[in-house]
């Protein structure tokens, strides 16, 4: 009996998680565009602009494959960032053929920006929570770190 109200719970968690990531998400750009004064970036141009700020140059197949992203849809977006002055093309290295993309200094000083105002906001916000609720989100860090990787990996129900 306990391990089928366990799993109601784990359930019910999983629920309420999948329904308020996606939200606060919305909420946290929102509010931090906002603050940075920062212009419109669709949030698939910003996975694209993360992906990149931490891999470096990288091809756009590589980006998709990264991403989950159909190889259009990268096109699209990178077509629609180099446009922007977001991201600059080159061949790659030792091939000819295949180009690469990386971050133009714009889009590094538009992910600063936005890093310090996404900071400023969320201090501000959890400085309104109690010392136990900012305690607790501190603690649940790590198991969220954990949870997307179990998730980048592959889908855990096929396990």
């Amino acid at each position: 009996m306990d391990t089928d109200r366990s799993d109601l719970d784990l359930a019910l968690v999983a629920r309420r998680l999948s329904a308020e990531v996606g939200p606060f998400r919305r909420a946290l750009l929102t509010t931090a565009r906002r603050t940075g004064a920062l212009p419109e970036i669709p949030d698939a141009q910003i996975e694209v602009l993360r992906r990149l700020d931490e891999d470096g140059w990288s091809s756009p197949t590589r980006i998709g494959r990264a991403l989950g992203l159909a190889r259009s849809t990268v096109s699209n977006l990178v077509a629609a960032m180099q446009r922007d002055g977001l991201v600059e093309r080159r061949l790659a290295a030792g091939d000819g053929r295949s180009t690469e993309v990386g971050l133009t200094d714009l889009a590094r000083d538009r992910l600063a920006v936005y890093d310090a105002a996404a900071e400023q906001v969320l201090v501000a916000a959890m400085q309104t929570l109690d010392p136990r609720a900012r305690q607790d989100l501190a603690r649940a860090l790590p198991r969220f770190a954990e949870l997307r990787q179990v998730l980048e990996a592959g889908d855990p129900s096929r396990s």
